[in-house]
């Protein structure tokens, strides 16, 4: 799979900008660089810089034409993100410079980068492990802080030193197991279970305690759906608008406007929520207005957060009662809108009406808005700091696992080693617990890399944008 030839591509965006890249890697980088790049005195001087210092000069098509005035560096293997000969060419972030750039490397000898290439050459050649390569392209897609700064710790290498002691601990135990029934004369068994019971129980722990931050990394990544329900002309099109800080729904005074779900995404209080505007749910006879108010079930029941807005100068009524019971289970913030008016609904009814069907640790939050006034939005920034950021990410520096691949891996090493304690439960032969031991270890490893093939590689790194 791996190849050794060079390879270039655009690294910045393809896009008029004050400045773009080129990049090429592999074992004549150095050389096809040189064919591009000029000092000012007109040499090609780019074999004999030193690495990792910039030079000024200019880039030059094969006929000798000047194309721009740039700067470049040469990194030398093995110190360069590719782990090979990499030299970037720093020009002017014009589009038709860089690929005019870019053309006069390929023709100098080096081909177009696959998407992620230079990535995957980093993996291959041992410069990262493959979970920091996946935090690569999740660092660039960061919509908010917290997938920010999760997906910097994981490129840092928190998810790979976990891993990777986790595997160490297995080897060493399956290492003494095959010891001790090779050479049983000298190294004994005896009372080896107890111990290997308490290791064993301290592994899985370990492993729930990665799979239970798995929810909260696919609110990092994907962000927090957040369905905005209500009766009918309460506010929830003007609850959105002020949410976004723009008219992008419709609002009248007709009950019943919002007859389809429009759906926008946000940041507040650093986290994304993807959040949708819903038709108000109450009986009606117009079939198109019907539509959307089943539209709505569907969305709360799918539902992270539902923002339950209420008419506070209006009294409860059944359709209210109705939407309690799609509620139940569901992390809930009311918002008693149109708190400039006067009032008839007062937070001790609602919160009384939740006692019937919410534990007491789960009853929503409830909050005074007003969408005309613009009133509630820092209560409700702080509501969604308590449940979501508090309660469930101790802080931007928790190890969080945001990735499906990742998460299916650990259930996998989970029940393999949930399978060895039952071996032992049964009484089994210490030689079985190798079995299990070893499908462990090998699915921990496919986070990393070191239990994966080619096909799932080639897979991975096509996701990657051009030049990455």
């Amino acid at each position: 799979m791996f190849r050794e030839d060079t390879i270039a591509a655009i690294a910045t965006g393809l896009t008029d900008s004050g400045i773009g890249i080129v990049r090429i890697s592999g074992r004549d980088a150095v050389a096809v660089g040189n064919c591009i790049f000029r000092s000012p005195s007109g040499k090609a001087s780019l074999c004999c810089a030193e690495s990792h210092v910039l030079s000024y000069g200019f880039a030059v098509d094969v006929s000798g034409s000047v194309m721009d005035e740039v700067m470049a560096v040469v990194m030398k293997a093995p110190r360069s993100f590719t782990g090979e000969d990499t030299v970037e060419i720093q020009c002017h972030g014009g589009v038709l410079v860089m690929k005019k750039i870019l053309d006069a490397a390929l023709q100098s000898g080096a081909r177009l980068a696959e998407p992620g290439e230079f990535t995957k050459r980093a993996f291959l050649n041992g410069r990262i492990d493959l979970s920091r390569a996946e935090a690569v392209m999740d660092l660039i897609h960061s919509k908010n802080e917290y997938a920010l700064s999760s997906s910097v710790g994981q490129l840092r290498g928190s998810l790979y030193r976990e891993i990777r002691q986790l595997r160490e601990e297995i080897l060493y135990e399956m290492a003494y197991l095959e010891s001790a029934l090779d050479d049983p004369e000298h190294i004994s068994l005896d009372g080896y279970e107890e111990g290997f019971s308490r290791k064993l129980s301290r592994l899985t722990g370990r492993i729930e305690k990665l799979l239970s931050t798995s929810q909260n990394g696919k609110w990092v990544q994907d962000g927090i759906h957040t369905v905005i329900l209500g009766k009918p002309n309460v506010g929830k099109s003007s609850i959105l608008n002020l949410l976004l800080g723009e008219d992008r729904a419709i609002v009248t005074e007709i009950a019943g406007t919002t007859r389809d779900v429009l759906q926008e995404r946000l940041i507040l209080g650093g986290m994304e929520l993807v959040i949708t505007d819903t038709a108000g749910i109450r009986d009606t006879e117009d079939k198109i207005e019907k539509i959307g108010v089943e539209k709505s079930r569907k969305y709360a029941q799918d539902a992270d957060l539902i923002l339950y807005v209420i008419d506070s100068s209006a009294a409860l009524d059944e359709s209210d009662r109705e939407i309690f019971s799609l509620l139940v289970g569901k992390k809930v913030i009311v918002l008693l809108n149109k708190s400039d008016l006067p009032g008839l609904v007062s937070e001790q009814e609602v919160s009384s009406l939740f006692e019937e069907v919410f534990s007491e640790g789960e009853r929503p939050r409830i909050l005074r808005t007003s969408a005309a006034e613009g009133v509630g939005l820092e209560e409700l920034e702080q509501a969604l700091k308590e449940i979501f950021f508090q309660g469930l990410f101790q802080s931007k520096e928790e190890l969080v696992i945001t990735n499906l691949r990742h998460s299916e891996a650990l259930k996998e090493a989970l029940s393999s080693l949930q399978l060895v304690k039952k071996t032992m439960e049964d009484g089994m032969p210490a030689d079985f617990y190798s079995i299990d031991l070893m499908d462990a270890y090998t699915s921990l490893g496919r986070i990393i890399g070191e239990e994966v093939d080619d096909d799932l590689i080639e897979e991975i790194f096509s996701r990657f944008c051009m030049g990455k």
